[in-house]
């Protein structure tokens, strides 16, 4: 794939997974940008031994972890209002609580189900954040079960 590729089949999904990490438009917006300059700057090395999505995935998480530790707090449990009034003009209030409630998950719940949301295989998602893939499949079993509690605590 050349870079011109990989970037139009992977920013939408990177920046989605920027925004499961961060919860902040344009905090998102610039590690997805700064996830592209190392994609481009070390894809002559990339040496085929994980897809180039599992590959394009882990530089995006490690550059969020980064960013994270850097601020040295939590990301921010709100939405910026841009982003609050888009999915409000579309009538998808579940799409926001949704993503408030992933927001609210421990960092590598919220990286697991970013993933999984972006339909990676268990086994990319185990690679990516170095767990075995039966303890994804629970990770993720267990997620999408604390997700339903809020949900149906947020129905009432």
């Amino acid at each position: 794939m050349t870079f011109e590729e990989i970037h139009k089949v992977y920013w939408p999904k990177v920046y989605r997974q920027c925004m499961g990490y961060m919860n902040d438009h344009d905090a998102a917006k610039d590690i997805t940008q700064e996830t592209f300059i190392k994609v481009w700057q070390h894809l002559p090395k990339f040496r085929n031994e994980s897809s180039i999505g599992t590959w394009v995935f882990r530089i995006a998480a490690n550059s969020c972890l980064r960013q994270i530790s850097k601020d040295k707090k939590m990301p921010k449990s709100e939405f910026p209002n841009e982003i609050v009034e888009e999915i409000l003009v579309n009538n998808e209030p579940l799409v926001e609580f949704l993503y408030k409630c992933i927001s609210e998950l421990p960092e590598v719940e919220r990286i697991i189900i970013s993933l999984e949301l972006e339909e990676l295989k268990q086994k990319e998602i185990a690679k990516i954040v170095g767990l075995t893939e039966s303890n994804v499949r629970v990770k993720i079993h267990r997620i999408k079960e604390k997700l339903t509690k809020k949900f149906q605590k947020h129905d009432r």
